[in-house]
């Protein structure tokens, strides 16, 4: 969400003259980014020799260079997909092994046509809480790029000249992730955090959802907490009891952690929140206390325990060890980020077992053992001599 945060503030402050942008269009095997990852060029990747400046990854920082590079040359004649390799076979013809094991195929567009204003508008809509299905056809051999962007009601906002809704309506209704001829994508808002307590063990939840790219809003009774210059980073500090309740807007899909340090407001809001079942609810303190707190809001709201019980995390946050506010905001933040993507909180590290089954899959010599440009001096090895 960062990303598309960045990419929208280049393309808006080149004056929509930025160079290229670079979509990850699909992904095979082992790769650092995902399919809709991006990276923008800014307007100096069209001055020969210029140092282009950037926004947004499509790698660990292995590819981009030479994407940038070359971003403006490849889309002189339009927008291409281009394949890059990360497997070892010194006979593909697909070039750039870099040893992450995959391949990757980039969508490269040059900005200023329709279809590029179309999908930032879609981007910088978004990250205001709009949402929208983005289907793009890719180029190919006779084929240019065409878009079409639709509206949560369904509605197109914006299509290619000659793509007809017959062509749109069959793409959205077969949605299938294998077509190699289109790249379809849901544009969700930032996932969005309400803090409910503006202590100074706040901050770093704060700061941290910020780096996410997460929509944060601080709450608190207590003016003289509920300060914005305390919280730089969050979008909304507003000063609010749990009576105030709608102003905040809590929806399903959002998370919220419960941190005033005062029981009587910790047990308001909870009694005021769990009836709104977001997808996540936290709640500071230790086990004997957040028991309390429990019984009394399950009791204020005629909610049974156990349901409340399933309706939140407490005590909040992942048991990640260490001590001190940081700390916590580490295991706040890994515990709705891991709640919020549908995953499960566990470890992914490597077991013996792992390692044998792995070689066993995927042989010896899948990887090409080569230097990552991140681990070499600035003008040590030129990209065109991988």
């Amino acid at each position: 969400m960062v990303e598309r945060r960045q990419i929208v503030e280049l393309a808006r402050s080149s004056g929509g003259i930025a160079g290229v942008l670079v979509t990850l269009v699909r992904a095979e095997g082992s790769s650092y980014r995902r399919p809709g990852a991006r990276l923008l060029t800014g307007a100096a990747a069209n001055a020969p020799g210029n140092v282009a400046t950037y926004a947004g990854t499509i790698s660990g920082g292995c590819l981009e260079a030479e994407v940038v590079k070359k971003a403006v040359w490849k889309v002189r004649a339009g927008a291409v997909v281009d394949r890059y390799s990360t497997l070892f076979d010194d006979t593909a013809e697909i070039p750039y092994g870099l040893g992450c094991g995959g391949t990757i195929d980039l969508l490269l567009e040059p900005a200023g046509t329709p279809e590029f204003h179309a999908l930032i508008d879609a981007f910088e809509a978004s990250l205001s809480g709009e949402r929208f299905t983005v289907l793009t056809w890719l180029p190919a051999a006779g084929r240019v790029l065409q878009r079409a962007v639709i509206s949560s009601s369904g509605e197109p906002v914006f299509r290619s000249p000659g793509l007809d809704t017959a062509k749109i309506d069959a793409a959205l209704l077969a949605q299938n992730p294998d077509d190699p001829d289109i790249y379809i994508e849901q544009l969700s808002p930032p996932q969005r955090l309400l803090i409910l307590g503006a202590g100074d063990d706040a901050k770093p939840v704060v700061s941290m959802a910020a780096l996410l790219g997460w929509s944060v809003t601080v709450a608190d009774g207590r003016p003289q907490l509920a300060r914005a210059e305390r919280f730089p980073a969050a979008e909304q500090v507003l000063v609010a009891t749990a009576s105030e309740l709608h102003a905040l807007r809590i929806s399903a899909d959002d998370a919220v952690v419960l941190m005033t340090h005062s029981y009587e407001q910790d047990r308001d809001w909870l009694a005021a929140v769990l009836p709104l079942a977001p997808r996540y609810l936290g709640v500071l303190g230790a086990r004997h206390r957040s028991s309390l707190l429990v019984s009394e809001a399950a009791a204020m709201i005629a909610l049974p325990v156990a349901e409340c019980c399933a309706r939140i995390y407490a005590p909040v946050g992942l048991d990640l060890g260490g001590d001190g506010p940081e700390a916590i905001a580490l295991a706040i933040i890994a515990e709705a980020q891991a709640r919020s993507t549908g995953r499960l909180p566990s470890s992914r590290r490597l077991s013996a077992q792992d390692v044998a089954e792995q070689i066993e899959q995927g042989g010896a010599s899948r990887y090409l053992q080569a230097q990552c440009a991140l681990d070499l001096a600035p003008g040590e090895l030129e990209w065109g001599e991988r």
